[in-house]
């Protein structure tokens, strides 16, 4: 077994160690989710930690891990006698981003549990990790319906596996951490919630400490032995604190005092549902004990909010973790009780935990200090052109243009000598719209891809359609199928009694019909046409509108937009739907419209996106009102490269951007070359006439390739 990077010879990382360490003095805690970009050590320090943690007793031979001193009685393997059982290290258990769900909860052998009527059960992971840790890296990809089943054994600290009439339950208690970069993806809401901690970590910007950190990390590869061997005695010194802060932790006393700051906290954030509350709580506790302490003071409140908060109180995916820091001030000295043992004096009788939170004492390698706990995501922001100056409102709205003949002047004006990327037509961006519900488009035909909430396909979860017989192992069993199957043979096989002789060749694999996720290609015509300030704010409300939905549905997204005289990829297919909407809310306009290239930028990002994930099927949404100018034969050359879409079956959505008393009906013409549909933005809210849902086949099938409106 390789030896790990010790965890007191992480550099800097403050957050995330004291984060680590409370959840390790107090697993009610809730566990941890570690949020951040690449190379920044978070694999590393949850590993230290896990070789950091004091051994435990175990019954010998079980293999769920009991206590000897209470074990559970519910244990597969037991009952268990009396013993003092044998001593071995916690476990570190990784649950991998593609693993299936026997797996990560076990599995049963349903060919034996059918003809013999033995529970024979093979333990998963959430039996290797209980009493130790459980490591999910990029939480954020793991499949919802695992993330569920995993968040409910940490929240209950059991796990269920029922088939078929045979259940099997066993204790599942352990420290549960995710680690995973917004960049690619972010977690639901509930899901986030389910997470006692978060915290935010990015490579430092100090030359000195980058310095320190290629030092001792060049140092661990040269000889792991021998690094760790000299962190050795900072390792036992922070392994018997935390056994020292485990032992007082039910001494330590939550008074009123607390406990209204705690409330007021969550309440005057507005965080949703009482969990928020209770996780204070217990985390400023675990605060208290680890400095030594036996009460709770405001400082302890204060640095268990930054912890617990900030991951509840997102309205919206794209809004960005955080808390405002003077707000949480003044909430707590409002509500400050007279009985209160606040930062003045909760450093009594005990070490500040800021003075050393890594335990390696003042004199230890990392230097003196640990710091106190930074503003979890710096200042406040949320991803809008706001913070940069770009798509302020305090500039003058440019009136939008009411008739064609006004807008093609616009548009002249800003293609002539106009380029890529700058020219005297361009407009700065924008602010979006406010965003709505929008109505669901889904991909025609039953596809096979990843799991998600847009269009039907074959899945492992879901409704049975049918059954079949199983490829390699058997996951999901068809009773009614197997047993019509094992029938007729019962009397050459000899059968006596009542059960039912079953062999392997009767065993049937259901199979079944649930939702996946797509690839949402979004062209957007970012050209002097569109540049009607009002116009192109309900353009990109509508765009952020549909990446809402997107993200809901756990799609995968990508960004093209074409303007001047060319299109650009603005945003490689990717999870991370925020970055798209930040891609978006920055977006310029002006120049002319290069139709037919961005159709043809689209056509080449969904070529290299089939050899990559050939099971994901793709949706293009082309949002313009139609117009194509710049080149010989632009119209033509545009239909050109619609057509070339519709002959390799690609569903098509064109979002109608026209506007004004007179309509050309471009938008409807480039939705029939595509073979798609065309919908206007009043029709894209799903609220819109009788609020229907309509699917990329059913609106397709409209004359002139325009939706009608739903009676």
């Amino acid at each position: 077994m390789s030896t790990p990077y010790p965890f007191t010879a992480i550099v800097g990382m403050d957050d995330l160690r004291l984060g680590l360490l409370l959840n390790a003095v107090s697993p009610a805690v809730g566990g941890i989710l570690v949020r951040g970009e690449k190379g920044t050590a978070k694999s590393t320090a949850v590993r230290a930690l896990a070789a950091l943690l004091p051994e435990l007793a175990v019954v010998a031979g079980c293999r769920f891990g009991c206590d000897p001193a209470a074990p559970d009685p519910h244990c597969p393997d037991g009952p268990h006698g009396s013993g003092p059982g044998v001593s071995r290290p916690p476990r570190m258990v990784e649950l991998p981003v593609g693993a299936s769900e026997d797996r990560l909860v076990g599995a049963l052998d349903i060919e034996r549990a059918l003809s013999e009527g033995v529970k024979a059960f093979e333990p998963g992971l959430l039996a290797d990790a209980h009493r130790g840790v459980l490591y999910v890296d990029e939480v954020n990809l793991l499949h919802d319906h695992l993330v569920d089943l995993l968040l409910d054994a940490a929240a209950m600290g059991a796990s269920y596996v029922e088939r078929e009439g045979v259940s099997v339950r066993h204790a599942a208690r352990f420290l549960l951490v995710g680690t995973m970069n917004p960049e690619e993806g972010e977690l639901r809401p509930q899901l986030l919630d389910r997470f006692g901690l978060t915290v935010e970590v990015a490579a430092s910007r100090e030359p000195e400490q980058r310095v320190e950190v290629v030092r001792r990390r060049l140092a661990y590869d040269d000889d792991p032995a021998a690094f760790a061997a000299r962190w050795a005695d900072e390792e036992s010194a922070l392994r018997e604190r935390i056994v020292a802060a485990r032992a007082l932790l039910p001494e330590v006393r939550l008074g009123d005092a607390a406990l209204l700051q705690i409330a007021a906290t969550c309440a005057a954030f507005e965080v949703d549902g009482m969990r928020a509350d209770i996780v204070m709580a217990r985390t400023a506790t675990a605060l208290a004990a680890w400095a030594g302490r036996t009460d709770v003071g405001a400082e302890d409140v204060r640095r268990a909010a930054l912890l617990a908060l900030p991951h509840r109180r997102r309205r919206n995916p794209f809004d960005a973790p955080g808390l405002d820091e003077d707000r949480l001030d003044d909430t707590l000295e409002r509500f400050k009780g007279e009985d209160d043992n606040g930062g003045d004096s909760g450093n009594d009788g005990g070490e500040d935990p800021d003075d050393d939170p890594d335990g390696g004492g003042s004199g230890g390698p990392d230097g003196p200090g640990g710091g106190g706990i930074p503003p979890q995501s710096g200042p406040e922001v949320s991803d809008t052109p706001q913070e940069s100056g770009a798509g302020r409102d305090d500039t003058p709205a440019e009136p939008e243009p009411t008739t064609e003949p006004e807008r093609a002047g616009a548009e002249a004006d800003g293609g002539a000598g106009a380029g890529a990327g700058s020219g005297p037509g361009e407009q700065s961006a924008v602010r979006a719209a406010e965003p709505f519900r929008t109505k669901t488009l889904s991909v025609p035909g039953l596809g096979e891809g990843a799991a998600g909430r847009r269009s039907r396909a074959r899945t492992e979860h879901g409704r049975t359609t049918g059954s079949r017989r199983p490829r390699g192992a058997l996951t999901k069993l068809h009773l009614a199928a197997t047993v019509q199957a094992a029938a007729p043979h019962q009397r050459a096989r000899g059968r006596s009694g009542p059960g039912l002789v079953v062999r392997r060749d009767d065993l049937r694999q259901a199979t079944r019909e649930g939702r996946e996720g797509n690839l949402v290609l979004f062209v957007v015509d970012a050209s002097g046409s569109m540049a009607a300030r009002a116009r192109m704010s309900a353009v990109k409300g509508a765009v952020l509108s549909l990446l809402l939905d997107a993200y809901q549905r756990r799609d995968k997204v990508g960004l093209v937009t074409f303007r001047g005289r060319t299109a650009e990829v603005a945003l490689p297919p990717t999870s991370s739907v925020d970055a798209a909407a930040a891609r978006l809310e920055s977006l310029p306009t002006g120049g002319r419209t290069p139709l037919a290239a961005g159709l043809l930028k689209a056509h080449d990002v969904l070529r290299v996106e089939r050899m990559r994930d050939p099971a994901r099927r793709p949706l293009l949404l082309v949002v313009t009102d139609g117009r194509a100018t710049g080149g010989p034969d632009p119209v033509a050359l545009a239909a050109r490269a619609a057509r070339l879409h519709a002959s390799e079956g690609t569903a098509s959505v064109v979002v109608d951007c026209e506007s004004g008393p007179v309509r050309l009906g471009l938008a409807g013409s480039l939705a029939s070359a595509l073979a798609g549909t065309a919908i206007t933005l009043d029709e894209l809210r799903a609220d819109s006439i009788a609020g229907l849902v309509r699917d990329v086949q059913q609106i397709s099938s409209s004359s002139n390739g325009r939706s009608r409106r739903a009676a």
